[in-house]
């Protein structure tokens, strides 16, 4: 589905320090209803830092964040509601089940328990899982691990996903199953937020991006408009001009 043009995440002037170290310097985005936005940069950019504030877990220094319309400082439930967050490290509960994990993660929305089984299992069959429901989730793959922390992102329904470092050490055939549900949340009117340091992820998946590279946005656009005033080739070959550093998962 295309973007609607509505912007759902409005991004001024964000500054975030820790200490004396400045993580985030003074960037400015948007994010518009139903596109694949994303976060491109290596490690320590910045990226995590900024969804965490855009999340409403961390607190911005200076600057000003609204998702929704709704200020990130100002009102951080009502925002956390309508997300759906998919971290970098796995947070899954080691002692439960595929489905007992999702039934359990419900409780955190508030959703019924007559309402979590059916959620449940309507993301369990979504990302092919049914054989594993009952499976605990320390025998899963790392791959299944994954695949079931993106499904987790989506027991609330939520307007907006937020996927960070989504395929960061999986093997290609798990990668390929991760961006086909990006692609599915997508076409079902969804909007997604993707961090990546993934050249092909980016190329493949983001309507817009920026990339970021020490805490400031070095360029933004299409992945074509950033080649194409960047001096051509390739996403990589644009990174690596203007930084010089070379991507690496």
């Amino acid at each position: 589905m295309a973007s609607s043009g509505k912007k759902i995440v409005e991004a001024r002037a964000v500054v975030k320090h820790y200490g004396d170290f400045e993580a985030v310097r003074g960037i400015d985005f948007h994010i518009e209803a139903g596109e694949c936005f994303g976060l491109l940069g290596p490690n320590g950019a910045g990226k995590t830092t900024t969804v965490r504030m855009l999340c409403c877990v961390l607190p911005l220094t200076q600057g000003e964040i609204s998702v929704f319309g709704l200020d990130a400082g100002r009102n951080p439930r009502e925002i956390k509601a309508r997300l759906g967050v998919c971290p970098q490290e796995n947070n899954l509960d080691p002692d439960f089940g595929v489905r007992q994990n999702l039934i359990v993660f419900s409780r955190y929305f508030d959703i019924p328990k007559a309402e979590a089984g059916p959620r449940a299992d309507e993301v369990i069959k979504r990302f092919r899982l049914e054989d594993k429901a009952g499976v605990c989730v320390e025998d899963l793959s790392g791959g299944l691990k994954r695949r079931l922390m993106v499904a987790r992102c989506l027991i609330n329904k939520p307007d907006m996903v937020i996927l960070d470092e989504p395929t960061a050490g999986l093997d290609p055939q798990s990668k390929r199953q991760i961006w086909d549900e990006v692609k599915a949340m997508k076409d079902s009117g969804v909007t997604v937020l993707l961090t990546t340091h993934n050249m092909e992820e980016a190329q493949l998946l983001c309507d817009r991006l920026i990339i970021v590279d020490t805490g400031r946005i070095i360029s933004s656009g299409t992945p074509a408009e950033i080649v194409e005033k960047n001096g051509g080739g390739t996403l990589e070959d644009v990174f690596l001009r203007l930084t010089g550093k070379q991507l690496r998962e």
